[in-house]
């Protein structure tokens, strides 16, 4: 079974965060450069504080207007968020996103944040592992003919 570790560990262990103080123009200019779905908010001792994604800027904006871009990071962060472990399974994780209609988990280790998974990061990984698994099952049917 595929962990949240062999994720980081093809993926790599990057992340992208900002500060609380950080402007909502400002986490949208990251993200745009980045071409990424969201960015951790962290404290100065690299502390995780919330999680900014599209989705909170949009709905911010669709309630608030253009006022949504002054904002800052501290506060439209989703506060409340689940985290996972490097030894969490692909499935867990995958379950996690469905039940809480999220696409991003940090990852922490000893309290310690050690990446960030995507929703698309979860989805390759379950492909890579269904296709591997095709593969065994062909070359048992073929050594077994």
């Amino acid at each position: 079974m595929t962990t949240v570790a062999a994720i980081l560990k093809h993926k790599g262990y990057q992340v992208t965060a900002v500060d609380p103080t950080a402007t909502i123009a400002q986490v949208s200019e990251v993200l745009a450069t980045r071409r990424i779905g969201a960015v951790l908010v962290l404290d100065r001792t690299e502390q995780l504080l919330g999680i900014v994604s599209e989705r909170d800027i949009v709905r911010s904006l669709a309630a608030n207007g253009a006022p949504t871009l002054q904002m800052t990071a501290g506060q439209l962060m989703t506060r409340a968020i689940q985290v996972v472990h490097p030894g969490t399974t692909v499935e867990e994780a995958m379950a996690m996103m469905t039940a809480g209609r999220f696409r991003h988990l940090p990852v922490l280790e000893h309290d310690v944040l050690v990446g960030l998974i995507s929703i698309g990061d979860v989805v390759k990984a379950r492909i890579m592992e269904q296709a591997s698994e095709v593969d065994s099952l062909k070359a048992y049917v073929a050594g077994a003919a």
